[in-house]
């Protein structure tokens, strides 16, 4: 993959970067896990980033939110400059004790036309959330508020989940987790994870006829190396 660099975008030159939807629905049906392996195992967020909903899939350009821990007031205006398509991927420090996202928020997000959230913190009202169908990705639940007064980053590139990501790269999340596609990388990525799931494709085709997964992955001269016979 290209070498990433630091990247600040503003916000109006972002009108041309939204992938079409035939690749987000692509990217979709390819799952996060596969991305990940397919780009040398990186993007992945960590563990902790789960789904609010596990039957919800999400993908899409990110909007990047750097806000204060406790305070989501920069989160509420990143809905303000949103674009239709976009998801909000915000680092809010991995805080535990409050949760700057609950169902308003969800309710103004669908209206601006975002995608879905991303965010290294914690979210409440989640049943109104998942009534909602609107993806939400998270660290988990807080039913502690959150303070509307300290500044921070829109459009700018963040660490969400362990993983940096710029404006406008792609995320990717499912059940197994999210994981973080650059944009300039986005095409190769695409055609090595449908190679990937092609190659296992065949492989679920010649384990169905007997075949064991030792030959399959050439695994036996390292077995043999280890002394496992």
């Amino acid at each position: 993959m290209p070498t990433r660099c630091n990247r600040r975008l503003s916000l109006a030159q972002r009108d041309n970067d939204m992938p079409s939807q035939a690749t987000l629905e692509t990217l979709q049906t390819l799952g996060s896990a596969t991305l990940h392996e397919a780009q040398g195992q990186r993007g992945a967020m960590d563990h902790g980033i789960k789904p609010l909903d596990p039957t919800l899939r999400l993908a899409g350009r990110a909007l990047t939110v750097d806000c204060s821990p406790g305070d989501n007031l920069l989160v509420h205006y990143a809905i303000s400059k949103a674009q239709p398509g976009d998801v909000l991927v915000v680092d809010a420090k991995g805080f535990t004790e409050g949760g700057p996202w609950g169902d308003i928020l969800t309710l103004a997000a669908s209206l601006a036309g975002i995608r879905g959230l991303i965010i290294d913190g914690m979210v409440r009202d989640a049943d109104t959330i998942i009534e909602s169908r609107f993806p939400v990705f998270c660290r988990g639940l807080s039913i502690k508020g959150t303070h509307k007064q300290q500044s921070g980053k829109v459009n700018d590139t963040i660490v969400c989940g362990g993983v940096s990501i710029r404006p406008g790269d792609v995320v990717v999340g499912d059940r197994d987790g999210v994981v973080v596609v650059a944009a300039e990388a986005l095409d190769e990525v695409i055609t090595a994870a449908q190679a990937r799931e092609d190659k296992e494709q065949a492989f679920r085709r010649e384990l169905e006829r007997g075949a064991s997964t030792l030959d399959l992955l050439d695994l036996r001269d390292t077995l043999a190396r280890l002394g496992l016979q």
